[in-house]
């Protein structure tokens, strides 16, 4: 690539101002789908799942297909599970801006439940996959065939749960004294302007966020190669938070318009997006099925991004409002068990020499 020709400085720099970008373009992305659901009475979770989830997905899509194309099995793949656990771990980012409310005890509506046992279904089939070694069917693993299927089914069985309003928890409107006003304005912005308004802005954002989102991936990927760090951990860890970017500006923003369930949404629904997009690695990798080439790096990443799922789905069902350090209990379990996982998966790392092959 070209950006492996460049000096790690202006890598860096390059880095740097992509991440700047994409962190704006987050910011406004969140007001807008916020605007778009109100305009269409589609729930909060569900838009935050498909439109946030999505659009915030796009810079995957870029490393995915190039690090594929290119044969580079253990990027693409660890790209898209290392983001899938960091971006459960940017749900306590968000909880601590919140302040004084845990952020699992402010939603009410199961919708959120439903995406993340979903979400827990998927990552737990993935690694499936890897421990039955996927085969090639007419091109591609029938495994990454199966994923992309329960990924469509699962947003469908997303798309009309909200609004069918099964059930409630009883204190879903509890106090959120200290949730920071100053974007208010901003939220009024988006629910006054016209749909198609919305929908134009959303798609330029969109490409901003794909661009930056490629830049990003790209130089992460370089300053890895030069710093000399192993691939499958820089893919987990470096360009795995690189490709996140999006979703912690979109959620912060989120948070602070006192849009919770989309900002979860958005989490879990682009996690289910990375899971997808297993499908397109193997389209475009030419060594076969890709998760044939995994192992227990690959195995057990997955299964860390369960069980970072499952803490904030049992503090969804739990709605403990109890706090340390700003957050939630979840929140703070969710950390110690990322640092785990990453200490767990340096080991698999360093006695392998490579998360795959």
């Amino acid at each position: 690539m070209a950006f492996d020709n460049l000096s790690i400085w202006l890598n860096g720099g390059i880095f740097a101002a992509s991440a700047v970008i994409v962190w704006l373009a987050g910011s406004r992305l969140a007001l807008y789908v916020d605007g778009i659901a109100g305009r269409t009475g589609i729930g909060q979770a569900f838009t935050g799942m498909l439109l946030l989830g999505g659009i915030t997905s796009l810079p995957e899509i870029a490393t995915v297909t190039t690090a594929s194309w290119t044969g580079n099995a253990p990027l693409a793949v660890n790209n898209l599970l290392g983001s899938a656990s960091i971006n459960i771990l940017l749900l306590a980012i968000a909880d601590a801006v919140l302040g004084r409310n845990a952020l699992t005890s402010v939603i009410g509506k199961p919708a959120t439940l439903l995406q993340g046992t979903l979400g827990m279904m998927l990552m737990a089939a993935v690694a499936a996959v890897v421990l039955a070694r996927d085969v090639p069917v007419a091109g591609v693993g029938l495994g990454s065939t199966v994923l992309i299927v329960l990924c469509f089914a699962s947003l469908w069985l997303s798309s009309g749960y909200e609004r069918r309003h099964v059930w409630t928890a009883i204190d879903d409107e509890p106090d959120t004294g200290d949730v920071p006003g100053d974007d208010e304005q901003n939220e009024s912005q988006g629910q006054k302007q016209s749909l198609r308004t919305l929908v134009i802005k959303t798609i330029i954002v969109g490409v901003v966020i794909l661009g930056a989102g490629f830049l990003l991936s790209q130089t992460g990927d370089a300053i890895a190669k030069q710093t000399g760090l192993g691939a499958s951990l820089v893919g987990l860890v470096l360009v795995g938070f690189a490709t996140s970017l999006p979703e912690l500006s979109s959620i912060i923003a989120a948070v602070r318009i006192r849009r919770y369930e989309m900002a979860v949404g958005d989490i879990f629904g682009t996690n289910l997006f990375n899971i997808a997009l297993i499908f397109l690695a193997d389209l475009a990798y030419p060594g076969g099925p890709v998760l044939a080439q995994a192992g227990a790096f690959e195995s057990v990443a997955a299964l860390v991004g369960l069980a970072l799922t499952g803490v904030f789905v049992v503090g969804l069902l739990e709605r403990r409002d109890r706090t340390v350090a700003r957050m939630g209990y979840d929140s703070l379990a969710a950390i110690v068990l990322y640092v785990a996982g990453l200490v767990l998966l340096y080991v698999l790392d360093q006695r392998s020499g490579s998360g795959m092959g």
